[in-house]
C-alpha cells in the first residue's frame, strides 16, 4: 500500500463494482458572459448564462494496473493522455477524498470541439467523476461531487449538472434557471485552439486601452441581463436573439477573441447572412455560436458555414440537455429537454 499524505491514511486499491461504466456529458454555450473587473486573485468575478447543448463526449472508466487515459475522435489527437488531462485529475482527485488508488483506465470519446469555448475539458473532468464514483462504489453525495468539480475548473460543476444555470463567482456557484422549450443552434468550429486565459488578458488589455480600468475596483459587478433571463423562461427564441445582441454582445470576452482571432468576425457575419437570428463567440472562442428559429434553420446555417470556407466544421445542436449521466446498459442516453436541476 502506498501512504496517501493528503488524508492521513492508508490508500488501498479502488474497488470495481462494475466491468466498466460509461458516462455521457454535455458542451455548453454560454448565452450571457458578463465579466467583472480583475480580482487581487487573478480571477474575475462572473456573471455567467450557461446552457447545455447537445454536443456529447462519452468517458468511460474500466478497471486496470494504473491510471491511464486513451482518447477517440476526431480530435483526439489534441487530448493530452497523461496527467494533465482534466479527466486524469478528476479521478486522482476522487482516489484521493476516499484514499483508494487511481487504478483506472479513463477513455474519451470525444466528439465536443477541444479548446473551443464549450467547456469540452471540464465535460471530460465532470465525467471522470461520476464514471469513478459508480465504477468504485465510492456513493459520493451530489454535494461532495459539486465539491471535486469546483476544484477542478470554473465549468466542471455546470457539466455535471446539464440544463441551464446562472454560475457566480468564477462560475462555479450555480443557481438553476427555469426554462421552456427547446433553442436551435449551430456551433462553426475554427481552426486551431484559444487560450481562455490569453483571452481574459487580452480582455483586461482592452478595457486599458479604453480607459474604462480593469479591476474590481474599477469595474461594476457582473450582473445577468434580465430581458435574457426572461426569453429563456418563457422559450421566447426571437427574445433570446434580442438579448445576445443587446449592446454588441452578451459575451464580455468576445471583443478580446476578436481581436486574437480577427477572422471570427467574418464567421459571425456569413452565419447571419445565412439566416442566424443571433452570432456570438462561444466563452473564450474560437467557436462561434447561432441561434436559429428551428431545425430546418439550423441546417440551412449550418450548410452555408460548411460551404464558406471559414470554419472546420459547422454542427447542430439543442438546448437545453441533461448534464453528466451514466448511459444505461445497452444504451438509451438523456434525451434533449431532459435539463437536470441541482439537488
Amino acid at each position: 500500500m502506498t501512504s496517501d499524505t493528503s488524508t492521513g491514511v492508508d490508500a488501498v486499491p479502488a474497488p470495481a463494482t462494475a466491468t466498466a461504466v460509461t458516462v455521457r456529458v454535455p458542451a455548453k454555450v454560454n448565452v450571457q458572459l458578463a465579466v467583472g473587473g480583475l480580482r487581487a486573485d487573478g480571477f474575475h468575478d462572473l456573471a455567467n448564462v450557461f446552457l447545455a447543448v447537445s454536443l456529447h463526449d462519452e468517458v468511460t472508466a474500466a478497471p486496470a494496473e494504473e491510471l491511464r487515459i486513451t482518447a477517440s475522435g476526431p480530435d483526439a489527437p489534441l487530448l493530452p493522455t497523461d496527467r494533465a488531462n482534466l479527466a486524469a485529475r478528476a479521478a486522482e482527485l476522487l482516489a484521493d477524498r476516499y484514499g483508494i488508488e487511481p487504478r483506472v483506465h479513463l477513455h474519451i470519446a470525444k466528439d465536443i470541439p477541444v479548446a473551443g469555448g464549450m467547456a469540452g475539458g471540464s465535460a471530460d473532468a465532470a465525467a471522470a467523476l461520476v464514471a469513478c464514483d459508480a465504477l468504485w462504489g465510492t456513493g459520493a453525495s451530489r454535494a461532495e461531487l459539486l465539491e471535486l468539480c469546483a476544484v477542478l475548473g470554473s465549468d466542471v460543476p455546470f457539466s455535471l449538472v446539464g440544463g441551464a444555470a446562472l454560475g457566480r463567482g468564477r462560475g462555479e456557484l450555480l443557481t438553476p434557471l427555469e426554462t421552456a422549450g427547446t433553442f436551435h443552434w449551430v456551433f462553426a468550429v475554427a481552426d486551431g485552439g484559444l487560450s481562455t486565459p490569453a483571452v481574459y488578458r487580452e480582455c483586461d488589455r482592452l478595457r486599458l486601452a479604453s480607459g474604462r480600468g480593469a479591476t474590481v475596483a474599477e469595474l461594476p459587478d457582473p450582473e445577468p441581463s434580465p430581458g435574457l433571463l426572461e426569453a429563456l423562461r418563457t422559450g421566447e427564441v426571437r427574445a433570446l436573439a434580442a438579448a445576445l445582441t443587446e449592446g454588441g454582445s452578451s459575451n464580455d470576452l468576445q471583443a478580446a477573441a476578436l481581436s486574437l482571432r480577427p477572422s471570427l468576425s467574418r464567421t459571425l457575419a456569413a452565419g447571419e447572412e445565412a439566416g442566424a437570428l443571433a452570432a456570438v463567440v462561444s466563452g473564450s472562442g474560437p467557436t462561434t455560436a447561432f441561434l436559429v428559429e428551428d431545425g430546418p434553420g439550423a441546417e440551412a446555417v449550418a450548410g452555408a458555414l460548411r460551404d464558406s470556407g471559414l470554419c472546420r466544421s459547422a454542427r447542430t445542436a439543442l438546448g437545453p440537455v441533461a448534464g453528466a449521466r451514466v448511459v444505461p446498459l445497452g444504451g438509451g442516453a438523456p434525451g434533449a429537454g431532459a435539463a437536470a436541476g441541482l439537488p
